[in-house]
């Protein structure tokens, strides 16, 4: 059996999405670039200035100049329509645009590429806040939240959120079961089967956190009436046929699930890093959901081949 990454490769082989790569000043960047453009996983396209020390570097990449005054223009009036209503004036977004993330995320808007991918330098909190600002929200979706790709040598499962919402309301929470599924779908072709856990399944046991997860679920039916989702639910419950037997006889997901929702950030962090660990899955991630367009962090201690991989996700995801 092919691991999911292998065949997003192959699948983004011939998608020829250009995927932008901001953070230049990076090596592991330039590298994963060139990858990208050798083994045709997407085309690269790179940021730099025109008097940029390193621009030998940059060897036959496609480049988008920090400093062309047409897209420099589009992108600061692109930023004037989405933060007007915070009191962001034209001035003030022709001056926000010289952030090379902030100009990255807007050029992801405008259309100018299909996907970018930043972090090996910027935090997460820097690029999740360019990525609010330049890209924006998911139509109807007003939560970003992350997800990981869990690979088992017989299968790829998704968690979420594992990085980015700490404690989600039930709102949110419901928000970011949706955004899983969805990207779960898009990434391995899988109908989504969705398990919101909890410490309790179907009523064992009561508690606001518990209540917190039954609401999240009548959110999501509510608003995705043909999803495949159930909870509150244990883990065993959710991923153990035999368990799921006795514990939830006739749910549509108990031991068959493959899109696992965390009701907080503590437990999702925690289960995944156990699961990678001690469990040996390959993790994925985190990768960004909920916003209009891929805009993908990375972490700062990335491989390279980490940064080709989340390339090669954007691209699937892009539209």
């Amino acid at each position: 059996m092919s691991s999911v990454i292998e065949e997003l490769r192959r699948r983004a082989a011939g998608r020829s999405r250009r995927i932008l790569l901001p953070e230049t000043q990076d090596p592991r960047v330039l590298e994963s670039a060139s990858l990208l453009d050798q083994q045709n996983l997407a085309i690269p396209v790179v940021l730099a200035r025109r008097d940029c020390p390193n621009r030998d570097a940059l060897g036959g990449l496609e480049v988008i100049e920090c400093d062309d005054s047409q897209l420099v223009d589009a992108c600061a009036q692109q930023l004037f329509e989405n933060r007007q209503h915070k009191g962001l004036s034209l001035e003030a977004a022709i001056e926000a645009v010289r952030d090379p993330l902030l100009y990255a995320a807007l050029l992801v808007k405008i259309g100018a590429v299909d996907g970018a991918v930043a972090g090996s330098v910027a935090s997460t909190s820097s690029v999740i806040r360019a990525a609010l600002h330049g890209v924006g929200m998911a139509e109807g979706c007003k939560t970003v939240s992350s997800f990981f790709l869990m690979q088992f040598p017989e299968r790829a499962v998704t968690f979420s959120d594992c990085g980015v919402v700490p404690n989600p309301d039930a709102r949110q929470l419901a928000e970011i079961a949706i955004s899983a599924a969805e990207s779960h779908r898009i990434l391995t072709g899988q109908i989504p089967r969705v398990a919101l856990l909890s410490f309790s399944t179907l009523g064992s046991a009561e508690h606001d956190e518990v209540d917190k997860v039954r609401q999240a679920l009548g959110l999501v039916k509510q608003w995705q009436p043909g999803l495949m989702v159930d909870g509150e639910m244990q883990f065993d419950s959710a991923w153990v046929p035999e368990v799921a037997a006795r514990k939830a006889p006739g749910s549509p997901v108990a031991g068959q699930a493959n899109v696992f929702i965390f009701p907080d950030l503590n437990s999702g962090n925690i289960a995944y890093k156990i699961t990678e660990r001690l469990g040996g899955a390959q993790a994925l991630g985190p990768l960004i959901q909920g916003l209009q367009r891929p805009f993908m962090d990375l972490s700062r201690g990335c491989q390279v081949q980490d940064i080709v991989d989340v390339a090669v996700i954007a691209s699937n995801l892009a539209v």
